[in-house]
């Protein structure tokens, strides 16, 4: 399919081949692939020279042939945008949903989805930067071509996406603050299930507590890294599962959903430089 946006120049001076490998710091394969497509012209079509600096203000045109997202279209599930621009969309996934496909025919994700959603907008490209669980709720980073995919899976494998999560978990966490490092990996007993292991990946949750009440300890958790069910492993290993995790050893609740809730997402936009603060500001999960 063909991907076409705009760039607008934010100072003197910048070349196409600047902005490529030092702000953008794309890999040479697509800097090569956009070089050969020649997909780099004014605003009247005009092909511009990599090498030859332009003046802010300068509108670049950026369009080429490129792989498109494959996803059915359904809307099956609510959707809520917390933020939307010509390059990314950030949504809300609901606890229940899966953030995307996991076999053919699939159709009730929250991918499936948003690409409806675009799609009615003449868009035909969606890919997420990172998943939730299924019962986790909150925000996803989805990128709108494949130019900023790339961008964007650099910017996560080098820590640059921070996301917070709410977590709502048993008892009394004894310090206001603090980091759970333990090495997470599968558990051998249970085909779903993860648990500390010194043989398993490095795993860095960073969390504050934010609230108490006699039973109950609410925390805002920051992933350092990204193991599956990683906060909710790192609380059961302190004797703090998450309200209502039956997996990792909490009571049963009459909702049999567990209580967490990736509710922020900051980064700096790859495109525009611009710090974004993304919060998930929807009401009902």
């Amino acid at each position: 399919m063909i991907h076409t946006f705009n760039y607008t120049v934010p100072e003197d001076g910048l070349t196409i081949d600047t902005l490529f490998q030092e702000k953008w710091k794309l890999g040479k394969k697509l800097i090569h692939e956009l070089r050969m497509q020649k997909a780099v012209s004014n605003v009247g079509g005009e092909l511009l020279q990599w090498k030859l600096p332009n003046k802010k203000g300068d509108v670049l045109v950026f369009k080429w042939e490129g792989e498109a997202s494959n996803y059915l279209l359904s809307d099956q599930i609510p959707l809520y945008v917390a933020y939307e621009d010509e390059y990314i969309i950030v949504a809300s996934k609901p606890r229940g949903a899966s953030t995307h496909p996991n076999e053919d025919g699939q159709n009730h994700t929250l991918i499936n989805t948003v690409m409806n959603y675009l799609s009615l907008k003449g868009h035909h490209y969606a890919e997420h930067i990172h998943r939730l669980d299924e019962g986790t709720k909150g925000l996803v980073v989805i990128a709108k071509n494949p130019l900023v995919k790339g961008m964007l899976d650099r910017m996560l494998e080098n820590k640059e996406i921070v996301r917070t999560y709410e977590a709502i978990v048993e008892g009394q966490v004894k310090n206001n603050h603090g980091t759970i490092r333990a090495a997470i990996g599968s558990d051998r007993h249970h085909p779903s299930r993860r648990r500390v292991s010194p043989s398993g990946q490095q795993a860095i949750t960073h969390y504050e507590v934010v609230g108490r009440n006699p039973e109950f300890t609410k925390v805002n958790a920051i992933l350092e890294t990204g193991r599956t069910h990683q906060i909710r492993v790192h609380f059961s290993y302190l004797g703090h599962p998450i309200v209502g995790d039956e997996l990792y050893g909490a009571k049963k609740t009459p909702t049999r959903t567990y209580e967490l809730h990736a509710f922020k997402a900051q980064f700096k936009h790859p495109i525009t430089g611009e710090v974004l603060i993304v919060e998930d500001k929807k009401l009902e999960s």
